[in-house]
């Protein structure tokens, strides 16, 4: 009869220990392929527990298929390797680099975490919460809700006469990003703009797509740089380049258009905070004066409301949306129904003479960064390390040419050693150029005024000016 000393059991219960006593005796051949176990009873008897507790650790073997039960005649162990399992090691993981508190950010694209309309987003999550209907199924392109409001938006703000079909609305720029290269395919040549946001062509190359890097001129991608490149898409920020902030002008926006045409390519118009341009009129959209489906439009909420809110959203011109729902319409909806609908009424809610309620907080917060930037473009002029300011009127950036010949990567140690967190345009490029030295990339959104005085004599000894 099989015998087990059950008491050293470790705080097992006592079927699990049971059934693990077994089923090591299986595996080590002690119980041989087809021998017999001793019945419930028998066993339960010899070793004093209740019957019970056998059946359980029995079932246990059986579902894993170390024993077998045959009608009328018990159960019989079953062919196994007669080997025991190696023992688990644990492999060493690297911890998580935690996430370091900066005493000074420029790098990063903040925003003033005081523009948020908390209490009003508070309210419409209540109502929808009490109204039910935000744990329904989302279409795969988003709520026909949200993207009638965002097709609206365009039309009254961007001059973009675009169906709310066309929208795909996703969990930010990055996501949106790899549909279009699944959507574009794998032989897809990708022109993007040199200096430019570092994570288009991260994500372009991790999917396997083929990058060109195109510098930029006075008008912004070098047409004769695309045409010699052999690409098939070009993705680009016409209206505001980050993070140059250079504006591409109707002549060179139509060159772009030309180029679509006869390279039978997509142009990509990804639209950064082009919501935010303090002089003139807003920039017309390139999909607006698109008149052959070239352009593929898109932004995001990150500037205007949130960067934690991952909402993005693209307009594909007819030619692709077929191709889109064929290829690309068993993916599920990324962004959660509840976010979808509070940001849906959020755009079309409000019905006061000032607009949505989203028109009024754009308002306020052009209103604000306005008078932020203004005051810190002051700040920076007056200090001893600024060669330059390159302001473009527009976004929630401007470069900065730095009075020093020391090299960026010498600076920005300095900078990390108290505390700073600096951005330089040289850190944009995929191909280095002498004329991106000695500039930074300076993001004044979450800049407070009240602590620009500090924030100067940081950045006075950072660059050893004070």
């Amino acid at each position: 009869m099989l015998t087990y000393h059950l008491e050293n059991r470790n705080g097992l219960p006592l079927y699990e220990y049971l059934y693990r006593c077994l089923r090591d005796d299986i595996l080590g051949g002690v119980l041989a392929a087809g021998e017999r176990l001793p019945s419930k009873r028998a066993l339960a008897e010899h070793l004093r527990v209740s019957v019970i507790t056998v059946e359980a650790a029995y079932q246990q073997l059986e579902a894993e298929g170390f024993v077998e039960a045959r009608p009328r005649l018990g159960f019989f162990a079953a062919p196994v390797d007669r080997c025991l399992p190696a023992a688990a090691k644990a492999v060493p993981v690297p911890p998580e680099e935690p996430s370091r508190s900066w005493r000074l950010d420029l790098k990063s694209g903040q925003i003033d975490p005081a523009c948020f309309p908390s209490a009003l987003w508070a309210r419409l999550t209540r109502q929808i919460l009490s109204e039910g209907g935000h744990l329904a199924p989302t279409p795969h392109q988003g709520l026909p809700a949200l993207r009638e409001a965002i097709a609206r938006d365009l039309r009254d703000f961007k001059g973009m006469a675009v169906s709310p079909e066309q929208i795909v609305v996703g969990a930010g720029a990055e996501y949106l990003y790899l549909l279009l290269a699944q959507l574009l395919g794998r032989e897809a040549v990708f022109a993007l703009e040199d200096p430019g946001y570092p994570k288009i062509r991260q994500v372009y190359g991790k999917w396997g797509a083929v990058c060109r890097p195109i510098p930029l001129d006075g008008q912004g991608m070098s047409m004769e740089a695309l045409r010699a490149s052999g690409a098939t898409v070009a993705h680009l920020s016409p209206a505001h380049h980050y993070p140059t902030g250079l504006v591409t002008p109707i002549p060179r926006r139509q060159a772009l258009l030309r180029w679509a045409e006869e390279a039978d390519g997509t142009i990509i118009e990804d639209d950064y905070d082009s919501e935010f341009r303090f002089t003139g009129r807003p920039i017309p959209t390139l999909q607006s004066i698109d008149t052959r489906e070239r352009v593929l439009y898109m932004s995001t909420f990150s500037q205007t409301i949130s960067p934690s809110m991952r909402v993005g959203f693209m307009v594909l011109p007819p030619r692709l949306l077929e191709r889109y729902r064929r290829e690309l319409g068993f993916y599920a909806s990324t962004v959660p129904a509840l976010e979808q609908q509070v940001l849906a009424r959020f755009l079309s809610g409000g019905g006061s003479p000032a607009g949505s309620w989203y028109e009024q907080h754009l308002s306020r917060t052009r209103k604000k960064y306005r008078l932020r930037r203004a005051a810190v473009l002051e700040a920076f002029a007056a200090c001893p390390f600024t060669a330059a300011l390159k302001d473009r009127g527009a976004g929630l950036q401007f470069l900065l040419a730095l009075n020093t010949e020391e090299d960026d990567e010498a600076l920005r140690q300095r900078a990390e050693g108290l505390g700073v967190r600096l951005g330089f345009l040289s850190e944009y490029a995929a191909v280095p150029r002498p004329a991106y030295a000695h500039t930074l990339v300076v993001n004044y959104a979450g800049l407070d005024a009240d602590k620009l005085p500090e924030t100067m004599a940081l950045l006075s000894e950072v660059f050893r000016t004070s």
